[in-house]
Order: C-alpha cells, then structure tokens, then sequence
C-alpha cells in the first residue's frame, strides 16, 4: 500500500507521516507539538487527534477498496469521500406519488413546487422535502368518538362535544361530520403546512365553534325538523371564512349532521311533543280538504238554484206577458165580432174540457132513447201506440 514503510526502515510506520528522525510526537504532519496548537494548553481543550481518526476510517474502508491492507493512499482518500459525497448527493431523490405534491426547501426555505413523478432536491441537512396529500378528503367527526375493535368499529357519545344550547334557551344533542381538503394551490399547500401545527384539531376546534354559533341562533323545532340542510349550508360558510382568516390552506366540502336529538333524560318527553304536533298537523290538514271540498259544492249548489230560480221567474213572467197579450188580442176580435168570439171561446173551452174525459152520448129523442153506441178511435189510437 501507498502507506506501507517503502523503505523498509524501521517497524514503526506512520504513514505518510510517520516517525523519522526520532520525532517523538509524531502524530500528524506537525509533529509532536511542533505544529499549530488550537484551544487552550491542556490536553482537553485539543481537537480530537486527525490521525486517530483517519485510521479508523483506513479500518472501515479496507474491506471495499483495493490495495494490500496496509493502508489508504491519498489517491484512496480522495476516492472514498467522493464515493460518500455520490451516497450523500444520491440521497436527495425523492419520488412523489400521484395526488400528492412535494414542497422541496433548501435551509428551511421553499424553493418550488413539484408534481408526480420522480424529483430531486438537496440531501439532509441542506435540503428537505415535504409531500403531503392534496387530493385525499379527509374526515372529522364531532359528538363521537371510534373505536376499532377486533370484528367492528364501535363509537361512543361526546357530549361535551355534541350538547349545545339553541336560540329558545333549549339543549339539544348534534354529532356531525365534516370533510375538508388541502387547498391544491401553492399558497394552500405551504399555508397547510406552515401555518398551522395540529390541522385535525384546528378543523375540529372551528366546527365545534361555528356549529355552536348556527345552533345558538335557530329554534329547536326548526333544527329537529326542516332547517337542518340550512344549518349545515351555514355552518360550511362560517368554517370556510374561519379557516381562511387563519390562512390554513385548509378548504371545506361538506357539513353532514348525524344525529339531532334533545338529550337523552328528555327525548321521550320531546318525541310525545312532535307526535302530537304530527298529529295537530295531520287534523288541520284533513279538515283543509274537507274545506276544500265541501266549500266549492256549496258554492255549486247555491249556484245551481239560483240559476233555477232566475229561470222560473223569467218562464213566469214570459207566461203571464204571453197570456195578458192573448186576452188583449181576443179582446180587441170580440169587440169587433162579439157574436162570433163568443161562440168560438165556447167550443174551444168544450173542446179542451171534453178531450180530457171520457164521452157517453145518450140520444134522448131517437127511437132507441139511451146510449148511442160509438167507436172510440182515439182508444184505439193509444193501444196501438202502446202496444208498439
């Protein structure tokens, strides 16, 4: 080996610079003592000793260079810290996987943003990289706690979480869920990850708050019934307005309330009232339809006989006009033939009279002197229609 005595002097080998000349400190290429001393005049404020530590290094090395083991060369130092400098520089690849980015910084400092694939920044401790998931919806429950056991996922209330105080001065038990992203821009990604330390617990912090506001401002027959898509919607908002103004590069997706209940002690008290408010509701509901349909019948009735009314007036007065006309008109023929009318009103009212009753002709001066047979064809007439 390059550091072998070629000499061939005596056995104490030092290397390069090794013990000529009877120096005695040998130790380093300032001898002993003869070079430049650093710290204070004992031997604990020395720096470690230079030789020392290259021999360990010759030890680690002479397994995977080339060489005689009896030492390392200049020409194998300068191999094996280019050998480590190759590792350490090798270091810095970092592959980022599909829905994530990767946030590379150079002393602390952010320095870009790269997308999927293979990527190279500056090994520890110049550089670092940070990947953090922007695509994945993340999940926060409050009111609830999981536990995952061996066969199922158990949960249990909160209700320091979940029991919240409404508008009315009533309780009522909300557990909900909220679904949040990485806002998937570079000033989200670095404002997630730089300006805020306990991302679950901040989200959980400012939903608790802002679901505390809503509810604090809506009655309790509201927020069990049909405003919970409106609280939700509200809740969302205030979060997302929270969160932005924390610059936490946080952004929301959805709200979905769980459960609504009144607490435990009183929810079947509760549950009797919205059953006989059902119910009130269902009977104002039926009695609405009956209104419904009975009032335009009425209507259609009263309609209906006054229009028969209205129609019997006017075929009354008609009547009357009609017969005050006629007796008007036969007047003026009888004045003008008195005889004449006269004998034609007579056999007119005999004629009207006589048609509706049935006729027996008695012959008082003929031979026969009683009833005078006839043959009645307007019977006959009828008979036969009937019998048609």
């Amino acid at each position: 080996m390059p550091w072998s005595n070629q000499s061939g002097g005596g056995g104490n080998n030092g290397g390069p610079w090794g013990n000529s000349g009877g120096n005695k400190g040998g130790g380093g290429p300032w001898g002993g003592g003869g070079g430049p001393q650093r710290g204070g005049g004992n031997n604990g404020g020395n720096p470690p000793d230079f030789e020392e530590i290259l021999k360990r290094g010759q030890d680690h090395l002479k397994t995977v260079l080339p060489g005689d083991g009896g030492g390392l060369g200049f020409k194998g130092v300068l191999f094996a810290i280019l050998v480590a400098v190759l590792i350490w520089m090798a270091t810095g690849l970092y592959r980022v996987n599909e829905g994530y980015v990767g946030v590379p910084m150079v002393f602390g400092k952010v320095v870009g943003q790269t997308g999927p694939g293979l990527n190279y920044n500056w090994p520890y401790p110049i550089g670092s990289v940070e990947t953090p998931n922007v695509q994945g919806v993340r999940e926060t429950t409050i009111g609830l706690q999981q536990f995952s056991g061996r066969s199922a996922v158990s949960t249990r209330d909160v209700p320091e979480e979940s029991l919240m105080l409404t508008g009315d001065e009533n309780i009522v038990d909300v557990d909900f869920k909220v679904q949040w992203v990485i806002q998937n821009t570079p000033t989200g990604v670095q404002e997630f990850l730089f300006n805020i330390q306990n991302p679950e617990g901040t989200v959980k912090a400012v939903a608790e708050s802002a679901m505390r506001e809503v509810v604090g401002s809506s009655q309790i027959d509201a927020i069990l019934t049909e405003s919970r898509t409106p609280i939700q919607q509200a809740v969302q908002k205030l979060m997302q307005e929270t969160l932005d103004n924390y610059k936490s590069g946080i952004q929301i997706t959805n709200v979905q309330m769980q459960k609504v209940d009144p607490p435990a002690q009183v929810i079947e008290a509760f549950r009797d009232v919205q059953a006989a408010r059902a119910d009130q509701e269902r009977v104002q509901n039926e009695a609405q339809a009956y209104a419904n349909r009975i009032v335009p019948e009425a209507r259609g009735s009263a309609a209906r006989v006054s229009e028969a009314a209205q129609g019997y007036r006017d075929k009354t007065v008609a009547e009357a006009k009609g017969q005050a006309d006629r007796f008007t008109k036969i007047y003026e023929e009888y004045a003008k033939s008195p005889d004449v009318i006269r004998q034609r009103l007579y056999l007119e009212t005999m004629e009207e009279v006589l048609s509706k009753n049935p006729k027996i002709i008695i012959d008082g001066n003929g031979q026969q002197n009683g009833v005078v047979p006839y043959l009645p064809l307007d019977q006959l007439n009828k008979r036969a229609g009937g019998n048609n």
